[in-house]
Parts: structure tokens; C-alpha cells; sequence
């Protein structure tokens, strides 16, 4: 065989072998995509995304619309080629398998998490728009979850308000941990409940809970490494009371990054006139009870989808403007906020056609 001919002939044995294992090795790699964005003021498998009783509305046009993120399941496994293809795309983004599920968190577990996150990030849109609307929302603290197998299981349980801790008043979540580590490991601590079915049956004649109910429990040694602060085995959280009903019907979206734009659709509904003044305009960030924005994952591929759906403006959390300035869409302007009162701001601008002085995202932030 001439040696030119066993050249060839070895290269493409070569690169053939090359492929077939790019194909079939498999690589610690995920894949993010830009997922569906809806508008928060209008509808969604037929029935309005924010649904609102007991109070007055008004009709609101444009668009406020919220952004996902479309990721690969856990038990995906990606091979060399798929990475490589991803790598180059200019619509996903290719990020190492942990950073999306870490320490082996399986496609339930993540669901699961997500689920929660995505509740808690409603509830905390509601307060915030409606805080700054001026309209009062009774809120308390209460147990949020338990640990399996602590010596809080069996005696508080999940929705359990908490009013004080060895006759201390609970204020705020923060407090409850705060109260039971000055304790040692092995000594008891004394909550003061309104127990979840007493809480439940007030709310529904639309009352307030008074009765309530001491629990003792012995605190154990908490896992931390290194650290031997005293634990119960509760996870605290905060629970409100709304003056009207407000529903947000979304199904198959998790994660807490919704939430500046449902409430910035709640408030919308709630006052006279269209904040977005008929434009097109999406965002993304967290929502606190305070109406402070925080930063989301995934930035680069919710700007993507946003302007591919026909978005002219993204509100952006301040802390991502600089990874969002790097490749913004042609055509849509990133605005930074870091309350909802700066979106407020921002919106109010845009309605008004004056952009000019827009706190706008750079590479810098």
C-alpha cells in the first residue's frame, strides 16, 4: 500500500475513532437554554397569570414578563460533542453538572427545592407590592419545615407559629436561632406556639389566634463541622395574612427569580394606568418582604429569551448587570434596580419615552 494512501487511511481511522468516542464518553456537563417567558399580566393555559378578589382592579396592556431558564435534567448525561457544540452556540451555555445539581441532588430533590423557592418568592412579591402600595399585611413567624429524625419531630410542626422562645418574643425568623444557641447541646428550650390547626381555623373565620401552647424540647449537637451550637431541628420561615385575595397561577416554573415581576404585575393590577405604557418589557430577580431585588442564575440565556419573545427593556438585578453586559441581545436595553421602587422608577421613564437617563448595565455593573 503506498505510503500516502496508509496516511489517509490511518487519519481517517483516526478521526473516526476520535468521534465514535466524543460520542459515546460521557462528560461532567449541563446544558442551560433559554426557557419560556410569560407575561404577568396576561393569561396562561387559558386563565390569567395574577388573579386578584376582594379588591379593585384595573386593565393593564404591555408586557411585564418574567424569564426562565431551561436546564438538563439530572440524570442527563452529556457527551463531548454535545459540549462542544454547546460551547459554540450563541443560545445555551454549557456549565459543570454540579453547579446545577451539587452534592449528587437528584432531578426530584432539585424539583422539590425549586417548588418551595418558587412559593416562597410569590408570597414575598405580594408583601412587597403591597407594601408599597401602603396597604398592611399582618405577617408572623412560623416553623417552616422540621428535620427528620430531630427532636423537634413529633413535637412542632410545619405552620406552627412561634411566638416566643423561653419567653422571649419572636420577631423575625433570624430570632429563633439566635435564642436557641445561647443554649448547650442537651438542655431544653421552651417554645411558645399557636399550633398550625388553631392558626388554620382563625384565619378562616378570619380572626386572631390566641390560644397557644408551650413544647419543651432538648436540644442536640448540630452537624457543622468544627461547630457545636445547639439545634432543635426547625427551620423558621414567616407566614402573612393579606387584606384580598391574591392567587398567581403558574404551573411548571420553580426557583425564587419571578419574583420582581410578579410584583411588579400585582401592583400594576392594583393601581390605575399601565405601568409599562403599552412597551415591551421583561426582567428577572429575586423579591424580599422589603421589595430589595437580588441576583438570579442563568442571566445571560433569560436575556436571550426575553428578546427573542420581542422585549425591548430587561430589568435586571444590579448584581448581575455586569455578566448580563458582556453579550446583551441586539436591541434591548438592560436596566439596572436594585428595589422595586427603582423598577417603579424605571417603568415610570419608559412610559414616558424618557430613557435617557435610565441607570443602564455596563460591563462594570
Amino acid at each position: 500500500m503506498p505510503r500516502r494512501t496508509a496516511t489517509m487511511l490511518a487519519s481517517t481511522l483516526m478521526l473516526i475513532a476520535l468521534l465514535c468516542a466524543g460520542v459515546l464518553i460521557p462528560v461532567p456537563y449541563s446544558e442551560m437554554s433559554p426557557g419560556p417567558t410569560v407575561n404577568t399580566l396576561g393569561d396562561h393555559d387559558g386563565e390569567p397569570v395574577l388573579q386578584i378578589a376582594g379588591h379593585k382592579t384595573y386593565p393593564a396592556d404591555g408586557n411585564l414578563n418574567m424569564t426562565t431558564v431551561r436546564v438538563t435534567s439530572a440524570d442527563f448525561r452529556m457527551n463531548l460533542v454535545e459540549a462542544v457544540y454547546g460551547w459554540l452556540a450563541h443560545d445555551s451555555k454549557i456549565v459543570p453538572h454540579d453547579t446545577l445539581y451539587p452534592d449528587g441532588k437528584t432531578e426530584e430533590q432539585s424539583t422539590q427545592e425549586n417548588a418551595e423557592e418558587f412559593s416562597q418568592s410569590q408570597e414575598s412579591a405580594k408583601v412587597a407590592a403591597l407594601k408599597e402600595l401602603g396597604v398592611p399585611v399582618k405577617s408572623w413567624v412560623i416553623v417552616s419545615t422540621v428535620v427528620k429524625d430531630s427532636p423537634a419531630q413529633g413535637r412542632l410542626h410545619a405552620g406552627d407559629v412561634i411566638k416566643a422562645v423561653d419567653g422571649t418574643a419572636v420577631k423575625q425568623p433570624s430570632d429563633v436561632a439566635k435564642l436557641v444557641t445561647k443554649h448547650k447541646p442537651g438542655q431544653n428550650v421552651v417554645f411558645t406556639v399557636v399550633p398550625v390547626k388553631e392558626q388554620a381555623a382563625a384565619e378562616k373565620e378570619h380572626k386572631t389566634a390566641t390560644r397557644t401552647q408551650d413544647v419543651t424540647i432538648t436540644t442536640t449537637t448540630s452537624d457543622d463541622s468544627g461547630a457545636k451550637r445547639a439545634i432543635v431541628g426547625i427551620s423558621a420561615g414567616t407566614d402573612h395574612t393579606f387584606p384580598f385575595s391574591i392567587d398567581i397561577k403558574l404551573a411548571d416554573v420553580g426557583g425564587p427569580s419571578a419574583g420582581l415581576m410578579f410584583a411588579l404585575g400585582i401592583y400594576d393590577k392594583l393601581t390605575p394606568g399601565n405601568l409599562t405604557g403599552g412597551k415591551f418589557v421583561a426582567g428577572t430577580g429575586t423579591i424580599d418582604d422589603n421589595g430589595t431585588v437580588g441576583p438570579i442564575g442563568g442571566i445571560e440565556m433569560k436575556t436571550v429569551g426575553a428578546r427573542n419573545k420581542g422585549a425591548q427593556y430587561f430589568l435586571t438585578p444590579a448584581d448581575n448587570c455586569a455578566a448580563a453586559a458582556k453579550d446583551t441581545p441586539g436591541g434591548l436595553t438592560l436596566v439596572k434596580v436594585k428595589t422595586i421602587g427603582d423598577a417603579l422608577d424605571a417603568l415610570k421613564d419608559i412610559r414616558s419615552g424618557d430613557t435617557a437617563e435610565l441607570p443602564k448595565c455596563t460591563a462594570k455593573g
